[in-house]
């Protein structure tokens, strides 16, 4: 019973540190590198969509400037509303969503105004 009671008590158990944080053993991920904890994945990704919200409310201004078109507003308001959205996936730990959803949204974005846009 004692070597049972001793092989438990070297493990790990939840409550130990580094293990419900995300953090892999000497804090590298499997490629070598640094990994991140999910807090700060979640403040890289909020950061991120602020970033592209701010950009896209600059190329909405630079566009209504050179074209004065609702589609515009259209195109480039759905964009401001898909960084809000995004950034309120990443403050509930959506991460990987909210990331596909950025760049698959922008991307669409910047196509529509691309070809659409007169």
């Amino acid at each position: 019973m004692d070597a049972a009671a001793s092989k438990q008590a070297e493990q790990p158990t939840s409550g130990d540190a580094g293990e419900g944080d995300g953090q892999v053993e000497g804090g590298q991920a499997e490629g070598g590198r640094m990994a991140l904890t999910p807090r700060q994945a979640r403040r890289v990704r909020v950061v991120l969509a602020s970033v592209m919200m701010a950009a896209m409310a600059v190329l909405l201004v630079v566009r209504l400037a050179t074209r004065h078109s609702v589609l515009v507003v259209g195109v480039y308001g759905a964009a401001l509303i898909l960084c809000g959205i995004v950034i309120e996936l990443a403050r509930n730990g959506r991460t990987r969503l909210g990331t596909w959803l950025l760049g698959v949204g922008l991307a669409a974005a910047i196509a529509t105004d691309w070809l659409l846009l007169p």
